[in-house]
């Protein structure tokens, strides 16, 4: 793993399990600002939302609400408080070996940054809940960077924060089409997708996945390799 100096990983679907916590909290959010479940409009939004699992949430409200900034706001705070509380209620738990993974990575002299469309209160509660505080060498969420996924500010941040001199030495691995978007727009050798999450292979070959694995487990064999 020594031609490698940095792995992006996404957190929900590749990291951690989701378990369903992103729609339930979609619906609770959604709810807030007069969309009820069951309609069709509930359907058609709920449909965009597993779409574009991986973006920003703040972007996906404003797609959904027509560019309603004071309904995407509240929409996205519902959200985000409904996931906080299901990671309260201990509906929170990592992806089989996934901190194995990550302690490897460093161990090899690889650093990992975990990245999230969240917002910091949301990731730094899961991290909390996980015991993940301390556990890579850095944790962004889109407001830190500039712009979500599928942009390449997540990435780069990472890059320019932890001191990698070369893009070629990156691997992004997520769970979503927009996650291996962002790595390809980076410029990372590695773009890889995972079966854990959202999407499936097709999707993920679709978006123009460099690999897919069949869960972050697989991550340091394909950099040794």
């Amino acid at each position: 793993m020594t031609n490698y100096q940095l792995a992006v990983l996404d957190m929900a679907g590749t990291t951690v399990a989701d378990d369903g916590l992103v729609v339930e909290a979609f619906t609770r959010a959604i709810g807030a600002v007069g969309v009820e479940p069951g309609t069709a409009d509930f359907e058609r939004k709920l449909g965009y939302v597993h779409d574009t699992m991986g973006e920003s949430k703040i972007t996906v409200f404003r797609a959904l609400l027509d560019g309603d900034e004071e309904r995407a706001r509240a929409a996205n705070l519902a959200f985000e408080s409904a996931y906080a509380d299901l990671v309260a209620e201990g509906r929170c738990a990592p992806i089989e070996g996934a901190e194995d993974t990550i302690r490897a990575l460093r161990a090899a002299g690889v650093k990992v940054a975990l990245t999230t469309g969240f917002g910091r209160p949301t990731q730094d509660a899961i991290l909390a809940a996980l015991g993940w505080a301390d556990l890579a060498d850095l944790t962004l969420c889109p407001a830190e960077a500039g712009r979500g996924r599928p942009h390449p500010d997540l990435v780069l941040t990472a890059v320019l924060r932890l001191g990698v001199d070369d893009l070629r030495a990156v691997a992004v691995v997520g769970d979503t089409a927009f996650d291996v978007l962002t790595g390809l727009r980076s410029g990372a050798s590695i773009a890889a997708g995972v079966l854990t999450g959202a999407h499936d292979r097709a999707a993920l070959e679709a978006a123009g996945a460099t690999h897919v694995l069949g869960s972050i487990r697989d991550l340091p064999a394909l950099l040794q390799g």
